[in-house]
Parts: structure tokens; C-alpha cells; sequence
């Protein structure tokens, strides 16, 4: 299942849960994100021919990151751009997440390990911004 995450028709993140499937190639981004999500289904013998990528300058103007949830159960905290929370999702082993805008938070509710990917360089401390958990007695779960 693919689920998109919008708030104020901004979209804040694509959820990816390990049980998708589908033929062929599918990107689940805009083609001006910054940060391109796509999945791929291919037959055996099936040959992307060998490529290199063109120089081409890109300017980004946030970070979006993608996060891929190797082993464990992690409960993701959606917040808006000023930092007020819409509410969370659980993520589990197999399932990926692209944190395309808004802000967010994530508390692992069994030992995971992840796999982050977002654009480069990185930054240090100008790189974020950081504020307060959501209180666990206003955690509001979505199926």
C-alpha cells in the first residue's frame, strides 16, 4: 500500500509499506521534488542498460529524507512547518518513508535499524532545527 500524508495540500510525506507490489517501474514523487522515490519491479534477465548521470546543478532548498526501515517497529510523529503535531504513523520492518516537508519526530517502540538517505552536504546543527517531543498521552496513531 502507498499512502500519501498531506496537511494544508502540502505534501509531507509517502509512506511505502513493505507489502507493496506492482509491475514495472513506479516513482510516487513529483518531478520537482528534490528528492525522487520510485519502485521497482523487474523479471529476471531484465537489463537496465549501464549509464552515467550528467552533470546537471540542482538547487535544494530543503532536505527531504528517505528512510528505510530494516528491522523493528517505529512510530513516525508528523508535525506542520511550525512545529505543531498532526499526528503519527507505525512503520515497520520492510517499509520505507520519503519526510518531504513539515517536521518530524520518530520513537522506536522495538530495537530497529534504519537506513537514511537525504541530500548532502550535510550541514551540522544548521542543518535543523530541533524542539520537544509530543507528550505520549497526546499521541494521536492513524491506521
Amino acid at each position: 500500500m502507498i499512502e500519501k500524508i498531506f496537511h494544508n495540500d502540502i505534501l509531507l510525506s509517502i509512506i511505502i509499506q513493505s507489502a507493496y507490489c506492482s509491475e514495472g517501474i513506479k516513482f510516487f514523487t513529483p518531478d520537482n521534488f528534490s528528492q525522487q522515490l520510485a519502485y521497482m519491479k523487474r523479471e529476471k534477465d531484465y537489463v537496465i542498460a549501464p549509464h552515467v548521470h550528467c552533470v546537471n546543478q540542482r538547487q535544494v532548498h530543503v532536505t527531504q529524507e528517505v528512510l528505510f526501515i530494516k528491522t523493528g517497529k517505529v512510530r513516525v510523529d508528523f508535525f506542520d512547518d511550525q512545529k505543531n503535531y498532526l499526528k503519527s504513523k507505525i512503520l515497520n520492518q520492510g517499509d520505507v518513508v520519503l519526510l518531504a516537508a513539515g517536521g518530524h519526530g520518530l520513537q522506536m517502540l522495538q530495537e530497529s535499524e534504519i537506513i537514511e538517505v537525504k541530500q548532502g552536504p550535510y550541514t551540522g546543527d544548521k542543518d535543523k532545527i530541533r524542539f520537544d517531543p509530543i507528550p505520549n498521552d497526546k499521541i494521536c496513531i492513524e491506521d
